[in-house]
């Protein structure tokens, strides 16, 4: 009589490499956010050496914030679209000429090189460089009197500091996007271009109608994770005004109004509300992009 040999279940390994990652994502993240949620419903802050709460208060955290969370959302998608449209068309022309070989173009790693280095450089540190530079009595202004001209208080005009707040988000993030994008390029099949070529198309048509098309993907994430991003910009606004979002709190962000409450008033019960609206409107606009640019896609 013939015994029927188990099988070696390779199962249970398979749970026990995927715990760490399950274990670090409720620790981290998870009960972050659960608790984050729970405690937006709640009075809960300190009073000199006083805490007061938790107390359930229901919406009244949302209610209490609902007339500023649209000025500082608006002060937000304003400076990340001063840096994104142009990051986007940069990167896009640069991609396109790395990746052409009738171009020829010489030193291309030396390039890609310095294009990528602002990346490297902390936020914060380079924001310092340009609250040097662009000072009242800074290099910039000692340059423009140089000329002839008048002094520009950058730091003191509205689009003077969104200005600046959007060409250093665009100075440390052009690179990457064009890496990425180049690696998106050069996954085309050549063939699709030699074919095009044979039939009489220009660069032009070939870049609009064939490497556009088939980059989307790519595309779409470069645009949901720089928007992600940019609903979650603090470092740059907050050193280059000092935290204060000068002048008049224009370019004060989403992220540095959370931050408001968490340094001066230890609201928690207002952080947490705020938290949890800036996470609904990330989900919300990372939603729409992604359908709108992947409609025409699934059609």
């Amino acid at each position: 009589m013939k015994t029927k040999r188990k099988g070696m279940s390779y199962a249970k390994w398979g749970y026990i490499f995927l715990a760490p990652f399950f274990i670090t994502f409720f620790i981290f993240q998870f009960w972050p956010l659960a608790t984050t949620i729970y405690y937006s419903f709640f009075e809960y802050f300190r009073s000199g050496l006083k805490i007061i709460g938790p107390n359930f208060v229901g919406l009244k955290n949302y209610a209490a914030m609902i007339k500023e969370v649209p000025k500082y959302f608006s002060n937000t998608m304003i400076m990340w679209l001063m840096g994104f449209i142009p990051q986007i068309i940069v990167s896009l022309v640069l991609a396109a000429w790395f990746t052409d070989l009738r171009l020829k173009l010489r030193f291309q790693g030396f390039f890609k090189t310095v294009i990528y280095m602002p990346n490297l450089i902390m936020a914060s540190a380079f924001a310092m460089l340009f609250f040097a530079l662009f000072a009242d009595q800074g290099p910039v202004n000692s340059m423009i009197q140089s000329l002839g001209g008048e002094p520009v208080r950058f730091l003191a005009n509205i689009w003077g500091t969104r200005s600046l707040v959007a060409l250093m988000n665009f100075l440390m993030w052009f690179g990457n996007t064009t890496i990425m994008l180049m690696a998106a390029i050069m996954g085309v099949d050549p063939t699709l271009y030699e074919a095009a070529e044979l039939d009489g198309c220009t660069p032009n048509q070939m870049f609009w109608k064939i490497t556009l098309p088939l980059i989307r993907p790519i595309l779409v994430y470069v645009m949901i994770t720089s928007m992600i991003g940019g609903l979650q910009m603090f470092d740059v606004p907050q050193v280059l005004t000092n935290a204060l979002g000068t002048p008049n709190r224009t370019s004060t962000t989403l992220v540095m109004y959370l931050n408001n409450y968490l340094k001066t008033s230890k609201n928690y019960g207002m952080s947490g509300a705020i938290s949890v609206v800036i996470f609904v409107i990330t989900g919300l606009l990372s939603l729409v992009v992604f359908k709108s640019l992947t409609k025409q896609e699934e059609n």
